[in-house]
């Protein structure tokens, strides 16, 4: 059974930092792309990080600069670094491995990141 448990969410001020950690079980994590992804009250999951087996990151224009996805396969867990924090950073972060050759797709619960202003 895949399980993906995220961590390191919480209350900031803007301008503060906080580090993601989503931790995977069940999979070989080095076969998959891990992404991070929030969603705002009232809008839709959006795309914040991503990265592939071969350590190629991709980031929302939003977040560049301030944001850094990392992997660590020997530990199956991804990393989301979030610096410089905005009040509109706030949201519910999820995080998610993917393999797409198989169609695997994989939610994490989600954790709540409040920045206050």
């Amino acid at each position: 059974q895949v399980q993906l448990v995220e961590s390191g969410g919480g209350l900031v001020q803007a301008g503060g930092s906080l580090r993601l950690s989503c931790v995977a079980s069940g999979v070989n994590s080095a076969q998959y792309v891990m992404g991070w992804f929030r969603q705002a009250p009232g809008k839709g999951r959006e795309l914040v990080a991503s990265i592939t087996t071969g350590f190629s990151t991709n980031y929302a224009d939003s977040v560049k600069g301030r944001f850094t996805i990392s992997r660590d396969d020997a530990k199956d867990t991804v990393y989301l670094q979030m610096n410089s924090l905005k009040p509109e950073d706030t949201a519910v972060y999820y995080c998610k491995f993917s393999r797409p050759s198989m169609g695997y797709v994989y939610w994490g619960q989600g954790t709540q990141v409040t920045v206050s202003s």
